[in-house]
């Protein structure tokens, strides 16, 4: 009964859908304000249809009604409720749908948020969503379709894939997916304003809370995606250049040039076409992203549907995306021409055009490390991968560059700077930066990379505080002077986009940090045990108690109970497990981590080699706090700055 309803309301919103593209246009057409009011009903009763569908397809999991194909294939009565209820993106089909229903909420807040403000633009942007609504829900309905009935039922399901039965991956998927799904937003709002006519600042403006809320889901997700390799993979690290990890990064990249970039067009006028090719950009290679994962080209632990089919499907549909997007945007280029020209290569400007470029190329960076391996694979019949050596070798250097750019670019003069304006806002970062760099060397950092990111660590943060104290200074000395704190608090509530671009930056250095301590100085040590056996890591020695076996919910595990005594005389208790669920042959690993603010201790159970002696992985990693730290303070920023008001008047005019 509820796949019935669910079906049923996907097939009417794809009717709908279509309406809603249909009236809009017409609507603009016959100039009729009416008809414009019917496509945006629509798309309120598309975003309510698609709920219900969602919900429909939820319940029967929740319900156990394994005559629905889907859910006899993603669930089980062994399966607890908190998996049963978030197993709708569990698979290929289900995940395909919740992509669909996110774009059609997306859509219907966007008509209302700015039908009044965005009168001439709104019809556009919705008839744009709603094609690529249409496509989706096309895949949905035809190609993959969750809602197929499965005669005779089963009396019990295949269960979910056990590396599925995890918190960090109910999180992570629809993470993501707010994050890709939301920058059709300005993607629409960027190609109406082409078609109106309008290329000017005003869809940057309206679509600005959307690409920082967007940006900031997609940086959860991916954190949520490096968090979970982190504790359920077993191999000690968190990030592994999977090719699936590299479609979620790309879009991130370009978005973030992209937010950088506006504020150029906002203030200056400048970066137009710029900006729109890489709004356009970021929404391709969030498409591109979907592409890899559904259609199972790449060979990665994240990818696991495999049909060709829905990959041809969803290749086709980029590529009418990319040729409308950027066929208009040539025939349309005439609109965004300028006679603002960079005044010299030492300006603010100047300065968000080079990180632009750094942060472009290593877009393209990972993209040809991500696609190069299918197109060898495509044209001859050998494989290759490319692993992380590769991009170690190119990323690296090119986030320094970044990083260069993130310390200039906040304290450098618009239109014109003076070399003496320059020497006094960086001399001291600079020397700062170096103290820090021959410090790390002394320290231990004796790499290169490791040791130059220390350095610019430390130029970035000295930049971003001096600049912070310049200000409360300025204020201190005005009429009306206040203190030091209220100055501050004034700084801050004034311009809270700057300065939460502050704390999302000053996140960044601490996640750099926790990459350099993570990534150096992880200790490794692989080992046979067997009980009462202690191995010595660091500061802390680890003993082997007991090997048990433990049954939860719909799996058992072999549990290995370890205690970790530190040399100042404190213990901890580690439980590593491996585990086998009950509808799968195909163990996973659990690792027990210990985690303080310097290092987390992370322990694997591996195999039983001979009798009572097991194969045990210990892993030393320093400062891995750092980088979920990191990922929280980059959050706070992005809370801070989304509470900006409308400023693009005011900075116009004191530009």
């Amino acid at each position: 009964m509820w796949i019935e309803i669910a079906h049923f309301s996907a097939l009417l919103a794809l009717i709908l859908t279509g309406m809603q593209v249909f009236t809009s246009l017409y609507g603009v057409h016959q100039n009729s304000p009416a008809w414009i009011r019917v496509g945006r009903q629509s798309a309120i009763m598309v975003a309510l249809l698609l709920t219900i569908s969602s919900f429909g397809l939820i319940n029967s999991f929740l319900l156990h009604d394994f005559s629905v194909l889907y859910v006899a294939k993603h669930a089980s009565l062994d399966l607890p409720y908190f998996y049963l209820a978030t197993a709708m993106w569990g698979g290929h089909e289900g995940s395909l749908l919740l992509w669909a229903w996110f774009l059609s909420v997306y859509i219907a807040v966007a008509a209302w948020r700015h039908w009044k403000t965005h009168a001439g633009s709104i019809p556009y942007v919705l008839a744009i969503l709603g094609c690529v609504l249409i496509g989706f829900l096309l895949l949905v309905l035809f190609l993959s379709t969750p809602f197929e009935r499965l005669i005779p039922p089963p009396m019990d399901g295949r269960d979910l894939n056990p590396l599925l039965q995890d918190p960090g991956m109910v999180f992570h998927p629809p993470f993501l997916y707010m994050g890709y799904v939301g920058f059709a937003i300005p993607y629409a709002f960027a190609m109406a304003a082409l078609i109106t006519g309008q290329a000017g600042e005003e869809w940057v403006l309206a679509t600005r809370r959307w690409t920082l809320f967007s940006w900031s889901m997609l940086t959860t997700g991916i954190v949520f995606g490096a968090y979970w390799a982190y504790y359920e993979l077993g191999w000690g690290g968190y990030w592994a250049w999977d090719p699936v990890e590299n479609a979620s990064f790309m879009p991130w990249l370009t978005a973030t040039a992209f937010l950088h970039s506006v504020m150029v067009q906002e203030r200056r006028k400048m970066f137009k076409a710029w900006n729109v090719f890489l709004i356009t950009a970021t929404f391709a290679l969030s498409i591109l992203g979907t592409f890899l994962v559904r259609s199972g080209v790449l060979s990665s632990v994240h990818a696991f549907a495999a049909d060709p089919g829905r990959g041809v499907y969803i290749l086709a549909f980029m590529t009418v995306l990319l040729l409308f997007s950027f066929g208009l945007l040539t025939l349309k280029s005439d609109q965004l021409e300028t006679d603002i020209r960079l005044e010299n290569p030492l300006s603010k400007e100047s300065a968000f055009l080079f990180n632009n470029l750094f942060l472009l190329v290593a877009t393209l960076t990972v993209l040809l490390g991500t696609l190069y391996p299918l197109a060898v694979e495509t044209w001859s019949d050998s494989k290759v991968s490319v692993g992380a050596p590769y991009y170690n070798t190119v990323f690296i250097p090119i986030m320094l560059g970044i990083f260069l750019m993130m310390g200039i670019g906040p304290v450098i003069a618009w239109r014109k700077a003076t070399w003496l304006q320059l020497k006094r806002d960086l001399t001291l970062p600079t020397i700062l930066g170096l103290v820090a760099g021959v410090l790390a060397w002394l320290l231990g950092i004796h790499n290169l990379y490791g040791a130059v990111t220390a350095s610019m660590i430390a130029f970035v943060l000295t930049s971003h505080l001096l600049d912070t104290r310049r200000g409360v200074v300025a204020r201190m000395k005005s009429p009306g002077a206040a203190s030091a704190m209220r100055a501050l608090a004034q700084l801050l509530g004034r311009n809270k986009r700057r300065y939460g671009g502050f704390v999302v930056h000053f996140g960044i250095l601490v996640m750099a940090a926790g990459f350099i301590g993570s990534g150096l100085f992880q200790e490794e040590k692989n080992l046979f045990m067997t009980p009462s056996d202690t191995v010595k890591v660091g500061k802390w020695t680890i003993t082997l108690q007991s090997i048990e076996k433990v049954r939860k919910y719909n799996w058992n595990a072999l549990q290995a109970n370890m205690v970790a005594t530190h040399d100042q005389g404190f213990s901890v208790e580690l439980k590593p497990q491996k585990r086998v669920y009950d509808k799968s042959s195909q163990p996973t690993t659990e690792a027990a981590i210990h985690t303080t603010l310097w290092e987390d201790i992370y322990v694997v159970l591996g195999d039983e080699v001979k009798k009572d002696t097991w194969s045990i992985r210990v892993y030393r990693n320093p400062l891995v706090v750092w980088v979920w730290s990191g990922a929280g303070i980059m959050a706070l920023g992005v809370i801070f700055s989304l509470m900006q008001g409308r400023v693009l008047k005011r900075k116009s005019q004191e530009a």
